[in-house]
Order: structure tokens, then sequence, then C-alpha cells
């Protein structure tokens, strides 16, 4: 940067890994190690491995931090680990993102790479764990330290047999779900599109995942009088506040929304939409999957089960939902005048939007959908989910197959009626979407899957009509063993 003479600690080369666009947890990462002398090669977004490890080495990089969201980024993470080693680099390798953990990354990363490879929990960790690195006193006791506690959990993990049962067993114990009421029946059948005013979704904000993107832990609003966190929560809510009544005002981001109810009967562990009012063409089918863990309830849930089978009238929702249009073009000005803050922000308030865009439209769809008509929730209720229904999004714990979305896209006409792109692992752009379905039985909940055995995997790939190795790809953090 013009002007400064001091010397930099060292490069650290960023990237979000192919497939993938979320970046805020990266950005905020980036801004605090420049911030303590780093000099940070920031790559952006969907970025291939040779890029990433090509760049380390043309800056000469001190060390490579990944990020990721979605869960087929833990999949691309191993590969770059690998490529790391086949390359013969002895840089360290940051993991870091939400789906990341301590233990997937000492499991299935750290053995593909013999140099330290660490797990950053936040970025207030990022420094120190950067500063212990490359400390000559402090250096090999951190990596002692780190390579101990790998050990320990990859020990943990292959000693912890969670029993399953067979897949036939786990649809004979189902979730227990009664059909006896006639379902409800949505006003219309179809797909709509709409613009939604940015006025009119403010009010459905949640803040408390705001707060914590910025790793302020606490519950909105009782993060703004918290003893140690309340000040900064309190500064950081009222430039949050007023960069939101900007691009409100100067309508900076357009909000778009498809959704759509649909004929649905249950087939299997399939949820197969149908086409006619006869119910004999298929329009669409979402595979899904069922527990397996041999629980002390007894339960094998699947989303399947919440929808009637065949000679019942069932219906099931769809939405697909986006407040990402405008952001891009608002970060490139804040990032020209070398605001980070506000860009980050803009994102953070993007996705904020997004969310609540999916509130409000799960409400105006309950209410078409017949069943939520005498509704009458507070905000406060919206947000802790105090209503009848459910909206599980693909790539989740209850539908971890985040390839699911294909159908649901197609369905929707998402690109043409929202703007939402799908790449190739999945993720949507703009980032600041959210997609899903829509179950209304009463007993609808969610849940995780949890670990899923052979049997059923050879089974839905089978469903599916795609090849075995395809599936333990997608759901490789669901799998109960290595394929």
């Amino acid at each position: 940067k013009g002007g400064e003479t001091h010397q930099s600690a060292g490069k650290v080369v960023m990237a979000t890994v192919k497939g993938d666009v979320h970046d805020i947890g990266k950005n905020i990462v980036g801004v605090v190690l420049s911030c303590n002398n780093y000099e940070v090669i920031d790559l952006g977004v969907m970025v291939p491995a040779d890029k990433i490890l090509d760049a380390a080495v043309e800056h000469g990089a001190i060390a490579v931090g990944l990020s990721g969201l979605i869960t087929p980024s833990l999949d691309e993470m191993v590969h770059v680990a690998g490529e790391m080693q086949r390359r013969k680099m002895t840089l360290p390798l940051l993991i870091g993102g939400a789906t990341t953990s301590r233990k997937h990354t000492a499991v299935k990363i750290a053995p593909r790479y013999s140099q330290p490879t660490v797990h950053v929990l936040d970025a207030s960790r990022a420094v120190t764990v950067v500063g212990s690195l490359l400390g000559e006193s402090t250096r090999d006791e951190f990596v002692r330290d780190n390579a101990d506690e790998q050990q320990r959990l990859r020990a943990a993990h292959e000693a912890k047999h969670t029993k399953l049962v067979s897949l036939d067993e786990a649809r004979a114990r189902g979730a227990g779900v009664e059909h006896t009421q006639q379902p409800a029946k949505p006003e219309w059948l179809g797909v709509r599109e709409l613009r939604v005013p940015l006025d009119e979704i403010v009010p459905y904000i949640d803040w408390t995942p705001f707060f914590q993107a910025w790793e302020l832990r606490g519950t909105y609003p009782r993060i703004l009088d918290d003893a140690t966190q309340g000040e900064a929560a309190r500064e950081l809510f009222e430039n949050a506040r007023a960069l939101l009544a900007r691009i409100v005002e100067q309508k900076l981001f357009e909000a778009r929304a498809t959704y759509g109810f649909f004929r649905a009967n249950r087939e299997g562990d399939d949820i197969v939409l149908w086409a006619d009012e006869a119910r004999s063409e298929v329009l669409a089918r979402f595979c899904m999957l069922r527990q397996q863990r041999d629980s002390k309830k007894g339960r094998c849930a699947s989303l399947a089960d919440f929808v009637a089978e065949r000679g019942s009238d069932d219906y099931l929702g769809a939405f697909a939902v986006s407040a990402g249009h405008g952001v891009d073009a608002l970060v490139a000005r804040f990032e020209a005048e070398h605001d980070d803050y506000n860009a980050i922000m803009t994102k953070a308030l993007a996705d904020r939007l997004a969310e609540a865009l999916a509130e409000l439209l799960h409400e105006r769809a309950r209410r078409e959908w017949g069943y939520g008509k005498s509704e009458a929730l507070s905000k406060e209720e919206l947000i802790a989910e105090k209503y009848r229904g459910i909206r599980p999004a693909a790539g989740y714990p209850a539908c971890p197959d985040h390839s699911e979305k294909r159908t649901l896209f197609s369905l929707l006409e998402a690109e043409t009626r929202a703007g939402i792109t799908l790449t190739e692992h999945f993720a949507m752009l703009p980032a600041a979407s959210v997609s899903g379905l829509y179950f209304s039985h009463p007993e609808a909940r969610y849940f995780a899957v949890g670990p899923i055995a052979k049997d059923q995997v050879e089974d839905y790939a089978r469903r599916k009509d795609v090849k075995v190795e395809e599936v333990e790809r997608w759901l490789a953090p669901s799998l109960s063993y290595d394929p």
C-alpha cells in the first residue's frame, strides 16, 4: 500500500474453493490478518486448486487458507491438500468455513498432506494460528500439539462406530407420521414469480446470525446490552442499519422469488410430483434419504414420511428466493474505495435479506395453502418457527444431497424467474439466495439424516439413476464408511 514503509509479516494466499461462492467469513479473516501486518492475497470465490497453489508459489506465501460453506467444499479441500502433497509443498494449510470442523480436518484433510494442516475456528483465532506457525519459539510446540490433537480425533472417530440398522429395517421404523386427515389444498397450483419491495422484507430480518457472522456470540436484541460485547454490537448494529436504510431507499438490491404448489405423493422414499389431476403423469421426483441410526426412540425419519401415499390428494410446495441482485455492484464500489468493512457489511446484509424474504414468502405460502390463514404470529414467533410446516433446503441435515437442487431449479425455472443459477457444486449464485421445499403436514419437523450405510447409498443411486460413486461424492460427509 502506497506510502507504507513497514515490513509485511508475510503473505497469506486465501480463497473460497472451487464450486463455492460464500466468502463473508474469509473476508473478515483477511481484514483481521491485514490489520496485523500480514499481506493477504485474496483470490476470491470458486477458485480451482491449481490457481490457489500456483498463486502461493508465485507470491512466496507463508500459508494457504481455504474457505467454504457448502458440504461439497469439504471434498474439494481434501483434493487441494492432496495436490499440495503431490507438489511437495511445505506451507501450512489453514481450513475454515461454516461446514468445516476440527474433526473433519483431522480425519479427512490432514492425512492427505504431511505438513501442518490447521482448522481455524474463526477470524479472532487466525492471527494467533499464523503467528504460532511462524514464530521460531512457538512453531514446533504448536505443530506438535496440533498433530497430537488430530491423532486423538482420528482415534476417537475410528473407535466410535454408530450402530446403524439396515435400510429395510429403517423403512419399517419410519417417522410414525399419521395421514388420517384430509391434507390442506393450496388455492392454486403451478409456479409464480414475485418481485418484493425491500422495505416489506426488512421487518422479517433475524439479526442474531448477522452478529454471529461478525463473531459476536449472543442473541439479538440481548446482545446489544451484553456486558462484554454490547458496545461493539451496538456500533455494528448502528452501521448496519444506516447502510440498510441506504440500500432500501436507493433500491440498490432487487429481491426476486419463484415458488409453487404441486400435487404430490410419497412413493417409497421418493416424493413424486404429478403433472395432471389424475396423478398419472410424473412432473418431478425428489429422492429423499432416511435415518439409519439405531436410536433409543426407534424411529428412522425421512422427509418423504411427511407426504401421503397415492390415494390421498396431498401437495408439496417449493421456493427459490434471492436478495443478491445488485450486491456485486455495491461491493465493487466499496472495494474501489478500499472500504473492506462496508463491502463485507453489504454481503452480510444481503444474506439477512434473503433469509428474511424466505420467511416472508413462507408466511404467504401458508396462507395460500389454507392452513395458515388464521395464523397471527409476531415477527419473533416467526423467527422462532412457531408455525405449522417446515421448509428444508437441499444440502442441510434433513436432505444432505445438494444435487437435488437441480430438480428444484428446473421445476421452479429458478434461473429465468428469479435470476438464480447453480455452480458445478450446487452453490447458488447470487450467494444471497435461499431455496427449498414446503411441507404442510402438522407433524412435519426438522431432523438430521445422520450417517448412512452402503445399502442406502446403493438404493439411492438406483433411484436417482446415477453411479454409486457419484452419490458417494456428493454425500461424503454423511457416509458411515470409507468408499
